[in-house]
């Protein structure tokens, strides 16, 4: 596995250091620590430059000592770039699985990950991306809430939840949450049981997807348990507020989902959840999945 770790020198890249020391990789995965920074606020200060990326790469080789637990192997590198391109610049030059960043940062390299930064690796990125939280984990298990809509994308995210190794202990829980039929046209009006067959359609669908996303996580081996939610209007909400009652660790779902590109640009259910969740969340590229 290829992890591209995004640092700027923050308590939330403090954080990203911690989570993924703390967490199993295979054992012949390779972790690349990296800033950008981005040149046009020094074009006028050539020695502040100087400093900047000194004090980078003295950051960066503390966080690289940090994870020499994990056994991956580890390299560094700070590019000379606006991080919002940056980042999925490399990360697609370098063939990375996975990138690992904060959700933002005021760190010593011109706060890097602020989050506009987050939100512009989500949607540009190739490969998988998960945003960091800090929160109360202690050591052992995690909690891992894993939302999805039968869709081939939400699909690459159970599987790759399922191919990942995890810490001992950690349970996982697998959500899918109808959503409210919104029948529009021409006549605004429909039959009561044109609303009760589409209702029950969209339950029949969360309920097989709740299940097939069960069942490929329980051949892995792994602690979970299944739940089809209410019908919501806003699975968002929902989801949010599952991770909130759970206390969940991290939330990993699918790029978009049965929509299609709707759920991929801004406002999407995957977007929506890494910006505003209080935990971790892992946004997961189907092409990504391995």
């Amino acid at each position: 596995m290829k992890l591209l770790m995004a640092l700027d020198g923050s308590a939330g890249s403090d954080a990203v250091v911690r989570e993924v020391t703390s967490r199993p990789w295979p054992e012949d995965s390779e972790c690349c620590l990296m800033t950008a920074i981005d040149p046009f606020f020094f074009t006028k200060a050539p020695l502040l430059l100087k400093e900047a990326k000194e004090e980078a790469q003295r950051t960066l080789d503390e966080y690289a000592e940090d994870l020499k637990p994990t056994r991956m192997r580890l390299s560094t590198e700070i590019l000379m770039e606006n991080p919002r391109r940056g980042i999925p610049k490399m990360a697609s030059e370098w063939k990375a699985d996975l990138i690992v960043m904060g959700s933002h940062g005021t760190g010593a390299f011109v706060r890097l990950l602020m989050g506009s930064t987050a939100q512009a690796v989500l949607r540009h990125a190739g490969c998988s991306v998960e945003i960091v939280r800090e929160g109360q984990r202690k050591s052992g298990g995690m909690h891992v809430l894993v939302p999805t809509d039968g869709s081939d994308c939400a699909e690459a995210a159970v599987k790759a939840v399922a191919a990942r190794l995890w810490p001992q202990g950690t349970e996982i829980h697998v959500i899918s949450v109808p959503e409210v039929p919104v029948l529009a046209g021409a006549y605004p009006y429909y039959p009561p049981e044109v609303v009760l067959e589409v209702a029950a359609a969209n339950n029949a669908h969360a309920k097989e997807a709740v299940q097939k996303g069960a069942a490929i996580l329980r051949k892995a081996g792994l602690c979970v348990s299944e739940e089809m939610m209410e019908p919501r209007e806003s699975p968002v909400r929902a989801v949010l507020a599952t991770a909130d009652l759970w206390s969940a660790d991290l939330i990993v779902l699918g790029s978009h989902g049965r929509r299609g590109f709707d759920r991929y640009v801004i406002g999407s259910v995957s977007e929506s959840v890494a910006l505003h969740a209080h935990c971790s969340v892992e946004v997961v590229r189907a092409a990504a999945q391995k």
